[in-house]
């Protein structure tokens, strides 16, 4: 990810140059790590591909689902006709080799050229995931051998293997990836609009090439899983937010610290950078320093949090001392921690993620690399922003900033390792809520700014200062950090439809009509308040900005407006 380099002071002759972040001649060991990452999860890829395949073809071929593939495959075929044959010819060729080639090739070049700045970092990933799907497609035909369906085939058999599609491995890898950056990248309500096309575009290809009667139902599957995993692999080797960090070099910080300090201009007040030390390196560190000596900032305390003091002692601390900024480095829970102690003091915080959620951070249109966040709230302007506060049986009153619930997600909460999040990030949540979908339903009472209870059942409970998550999905549409309220959302999906009527309300990204007021009906419902206490007949399992907390039958929430000063980048909310 690019950084700018803020203008230069005049400085006496002979001072060097500070560095501009992110081009230290360490640079190359960033890029070592991510090629090696690469490489060990891409035998991982072909290895595990590969093993599905011999499977396929050998002990499982005879068990359903596979069984059932030719019947398939000859169904396909029955229903040919001309307009079905000309849509699956379109269809097909979006994953065609040479097309994939061509708009790989274009895309890049206009993450490159086209202003304001080249996009380095997309262009390599989409890129190196479609070669690498290409190059794992390769080794894996030279593994499994496969004959082709036994069926008429509208187009000439390549010399390799019927596992796994090409095709549809190809347009997994390039208009997924494409998806991807229009989500990361993107702002504005278009953008999940064209996602959710480009993400059509390889499903599209798989069933084309099916009716086609180029492959087997499980050849497609076996492609969409090498592109998406292709995806994932360079997606976090390259586009991971510590994947080209670098050290800057030994005597980076001391030059920017000295010319920040010749600098005319009003002195800085002092700051405390509190970092949780899990999650943010030394590298991150003296980058995050570099950014506040080139801004004024010289006076400068680092202070990490402990397992015992996730951040909230250290920021009363600051406070104390006479602290004027106060930077909280890592995730949403040493966010909230922050937060909490800083709350009704004033005392401005810049917001610098490095968790895996960072739902906040997200939230708050802040960059994602921790250097650039903490650019951009430093370049901005100090704004109110609301806190929420929960109490209950098992849980002293606190502070959250951006999600508090009880149910399934604090059950995927509580069930998702460290280890898990740091080799996957926030993926890492959305398998562990596969293995959580079955859990039992739960029955509560919700009583709103002292209106009578209502009773409801639900799989899950979110109480929420903010309303977007990973991939730009509004969990709670409508939800703003700066309305002087929170926002209460019921998920209740009954069966596989339950699930997809609640899928198409969020993608909608808004509240259905008549369940601000709390309509009964439907999957999801939602409600705004100042103050909830909610009441389970069970004790269910909790968690507060994303840490698990004790189980229990009692939840009250209550939101405190303008409590917590961020600085926050122009024009930003």
């Amino acid at each position: 990810m690019e950084t700018s380099t803020p203008a230069r002071a005049t400085e006496p002759p002979g001072t060097p140059a500070p560095p501009r972040l992110g081009h230290s001649p360490a640079l190359s060991s960033g890029a070592g790590r991510a090629v090696a990452r690469i490489a060990a999860f891409a035998v991982c890829q072909a290895a595990m591909i590969a093993g599905l395949g011999l499977l396929i073809t050998g002990p499982a071929r005879n068990l359903w689902p596979l069984s059932a593939e030719d019947a398939l495959n000859d169904a396909f075929e029955r229903v040919r006709n001309d307009a079905l044959t000309t849509a699956s010819a379109i269809a097909s060729g979006a994953g065609d080799t040479h097309t994939v080639v061509g708009v790989t090739v274009l895309c890049c070049l206009a993450l490159l050229l086209v202003p304001p700045l080249p996009r380095w970092r997309a262009a390599l990933f989409l890129a190196l995931a479609v070669w690498l799907q290409s190059l794992v497609f390769l080794l894996i035909t030279e593994a499994v051998d496969r004959t082709r369906p036994d069926v008429e085939r509208l187009d000439a058999s390549p010399p390799t293997s019927s596992y796994t599609s090409g095709h549809t491995g190809a347009a997994t890898a390039l208009y997924a990836g494409l998806a991807v950056l229009v989500l990361s990248r993107v702002r504005g309500r278009w953008g999940r609009p064209v996602a959710v096309l480009l993400l059509l575009i390889p499903l599209l290809v798989g069933l084309a090439r099916l009716y086609r009667g180029m492959h087997h139902p499980s050849d497609v599957v076996a492609g969409l899983l090498n592109g998406g995993l292709s995806l994932f692999v360079v997606g976090r080797a390259v586009l991971a937010d510590d994947a080209w960090a670098a050290r800057p070099p030994a005597d980076a910080v001391d030059i920017a610290v000295a010319a920040a300090e010749r600098r005319p201009g009003p002195s800085r007040e002092p700051a405390v950078v509190i970092v949780n030390p899990t999650v943010t390196d030394t590298a991150t560190r003296d980058r995050l320093r570099l950014v506040l000596a080139q801004r004024g900032h010289t006076d400068v305390t680092f202070l990490e949090t402990t397992e015992r003091d996730t951040g909230g002692g250290q920021a009363a601390g600051a406070v104390r001392g006479g602290a004027g900024l106060i930077v909280a480095c890592g995730g949403d829970g040493t966010i909230r921690a922050v937060a909490d102690a800083l709350a009704g003091t004033g005392v401005t915080l810049a917001v610098v993620p490095c968790g895996t959620g960072n739902l906040l951070a997200r939230n708050l249109g802040l960059p994602l690399d921790p250097a650039d966040a903490l650019a951009a709230a430093l370049t901005g302007e100090p704004r109110a922003l609301d806190l929420g506060t929960i109490s209950g049986d098992g849980i002293a009153r606190t502070h959250f900033t951006a999600m508090s619930g009880a149910g399934l997600d604090a059950a995927v909460m509580g069930s998702t390792s460290d280890r898990a999040k740091s080799a996957l990030g926030w993926p890492a949540y959305v398998l562990a809520g596969l293995g959580e979908l079955r859990g039992p339903r739960m029955r509560l009472a919700v009583a709103l700014d002292g209106a009578p209870a209502l009773h409801r059942t639900a799989r899950m409970v979110l109480i929420a200062n903010i309303g977007t998550v990973q991939g730009g999905t509004a969990l709670v549409p409508g939800a703003r950090p700066d309305d002087g309220l929170l926002d209460l959302a019921l998920f209740d999906p009954r069966g596989a439809g339950g699930w997809l009527r609640a899928a198409v309300v969020l993608l909608r990204g808004s509240r259905p009509t008549g369940t601000a007021t709390g309509a009964h009906g439907g999957p999801v419902e939602f409600f705004t308040f100042r103050r909830a206490e909610l009441t389970f007949t069970r004790p269910q399992p909790r968690e507060v900005d994303g840490d698990p907390v004790a189980p229990g039958r009692r939840v009250t929430a209550e939101v405190r407006p303008g409590a917590l000063t961020v600085l926050l980048p122009a024009g930003e909310k």
